[in-house]
């Protein structure tokens, strides 16, 4: 075989050479292709699509605490239970209570026997006025009577026809008769005062008696209060009582975690919220599930950043002012299932991803809406 000569080689060289170019040129088109294709899908897709690690599971977990105070005596719920609505937690001892019901009771039952001796005695009263009014009608008609005698006599005694004694003891009579009727006329008035005394003390037993229903019905809501119910369902979290503790009003029992009603609150860079609306799409991933993706709906955006709603603001017109960037939360319901929902518990970790295309439209109206608004 004959050996390659300089000129074969020196065309093999161009050969290789014109090929590494078009290989070169290829690939930097096809670079600038996709680099072309990655700007447009940026420019159309990838800017509208916010993302954050920031968030996480959240439920409105309730404290479970006692309105009185007493010695535990049964403890019906423990740590990571699951309880239905208005399922036994804590029994506090209602022995003191039910004494207090039974003291409260007694009062209502005095109370109501002060009550019925002050209408008997209203009775009575009433009575009295009738005796003496009738009394005191007898008087006066007795009265009526020698006062008619008394007339009749008067011009037969100047005549001589009837003694004059006679008619001095008439007179005496009637006027005998007269005191008689003033006398009567006081027991009435006596009467009646007897009969408004005893109403006024039927007044007095009668707001006695509601004064006593209250208390017993305040007793009875105590002792009521000694079964401590789950006000929602959910499950057991980080129970602290035991029976024979003593616990106070307020003291925290345990926590009840409504797992079925979780949602996701991601807190997002303010930079990123400029066309974020309640309604639009959201991917979840959970960093206990890497494997799958999560669909959910933004529900509501908090009305103010977080820094805004800590407990001490911060003062920027201090002077020494810098810069950060507030995130602001916002809160998003997660479409999970009862499987998904065993392990989507409040604190989870997660990435979310909010697909914002659908406000594009927005920019344009805000800047109408400013443009409007400037030329006024």
């Amino acid at each position: 075989m004959a050996a390659p000569t300089a000129s074969d080689t020196g065309e093999t060289e161009d050969r290789r050479s014109r090929t590494i170019g078009r290989i070169a040129l290829g690939v930097i088109g096809a670079g600038a292709l996709y680099g072309a294709w990655a700007l447009y899908d940026y420019q159309t897709n990838g800017r509208y699509l916010q993302e954050t690690d920031d968030a996480y599971v959240k439920a409105d977990a309730v404290t479970i605490s006692s309105k009185l105070p007493g010695y535990v005596r049964t403890v019906a719920a423990h740590d990571n239970q699951v309880v239905a609505k208005g399922a036994l937690l804590v029994e506090i001892d209602p022995t003191d209570y039910a004494t207090r019901l039974a003291q409260s009771s007694a009062q209502v039952d005095v109370a109501k026997a002060s009550e019925a001796a002050a209408n008997a005695a209203i009775a009575e009263a009433q009575s009295a006025v009738g005796q003496a009014g009738a009394a005191l009608a007898a008087a006066e008609r007795d009265l009526a009577y020698l006062d008619g005698e008394v007339a009749r006599m008067r011009p037969l005694v100047a005549s001589g026809a009837e003694p004059a004694q006679a008619f001095a003891q008439l007179s005496a009579n009637r006027d005998k008769a007269q005191a008689d009727v003033a006398a009567k006329r006081a027991t009435l008035a006596a009467a009646r005062d007897r009969v408004a005394s005893a109403r006024a003390q039927a007044g007095q037993t009668a707001a006695q008696i509601k004064a006593a229903l209250a208390q017993r019905d305040a007793a009875d809501v105590d002792l009521a209060t000694t079964r401590i119910a789950a006000p929602i369902a959910g499950k057991v979290g980080n129970a602290t009582v035991r029976v024979g503790q003593f616990v106070q009003p307020g003291q925290r029992l345990m926590t009840l975690v409504p797992t079925d009603a979780v949602y996701v609150e991601a807190n997002f860079k303010e930079t990123q919220i400029g066309l974020m609306r309640p309604g639009q799409p959201v991917r979840v991933q959970v960093d206990a599930l890497p494997d799958v993706d999560f669909r959910g709906t933004v529900e509501s955006i908090t009305p103010g950043t977080g820094a805004n709603f800590s407990l001490i603001p911060p003062q920027n017109a201090t002077g020494n002012f810098t810069k950060i960037v507030q995130r602001v939360p916002v809160r998003i319901r997660i479409n999970a299932g009862p499987e998904s929902r065993k392990v989507l518990v409040p604190g989870l970790s997660l990435t979310v991803e909010v697909d914002t295309r659908a406000a594009k439209s927005a920019i344009k109206a805000i800047r109408d809406e400013q443009d409007r608004v400037s030329s006024r």
